[in-house]
């Protein structure tokens, strides 16, 4: 089940954040639970994902871009991901989250996400969203013209560099 009330706790402790600009950094605090580890007792791979989504959904609301979307009726879901994992999490470990969007394509938006422990990075994430509709994708650039940006900063050569890496990745993938 999707962490409800951890949900709910970020909106509430952001709830009077002032509003950052479509660039900016969000950043939000985590505790590793005992329900987030594996049998390795380190956080879980999948949980570590689910932590993203919650400071990423935060941020997607402080920027303002939530409610640019919420008119629309467009969604947002993630169409990509790559994750380096470097130092573990253990139970009851103390977490900072950084979220920020980096820029888009005419396709997808891309957001980097990072998990500190102290001085610490311990996972690294590149995210690619898409916005979709009854219709289906919605280039990225149309919530651009929605929140009134007039482009995006060039894409930094490593995420140009992914993106390109993973259009050649054969789809659907051979058995």
């Amino acid at each position: 089940m999707y962490p409800i009330i951890r949900m709910t706790k970020e909106w509430l402790i952001h709830r009077n954040a002032p509003a950052l600009q479509t660039f900016d950094t969000h950043i939000s605090h985590h505790i590793c639970w005992p329900w987030d580890i594996d049998l390795w007792l380190e956080l879980n791979n999948g949980r570590t994902l689910t932590l993203y989504d919650l400071g990423r959904i935060v941020m997607l609301k402080r920027t303002g871009i939530l409610a640019a979307m919420a008119p629309q009726k467009w969604a947002g879901t993630v169409a990509g991901a790559s994750i380096r994992y470097r130092k573990r999490v253990r139970v009851f470990d103390r977490l900072e989250l950084r979220s920020r969007t980096l820029g888009w394509d005419h396709r997808f938006a891309y957001v980097e996400q990072s998990l500190w422990k102290g001085d610490d990075c311990c996972s690294h994430g590149l995210l690619r969203i898409a916005l979709t509709d009854k219709n289906g994708l919605v280039p990225a650039p149309r919530l651009a013209e929605v929140l009134d940006i007039p482009s995006s900063p060039p894409l930094p050569d490593w995420v140009q560099a992914w993106s390109d890496a993973d259009a050649l990745r054969p789809w659907p993938p051979h058995s």
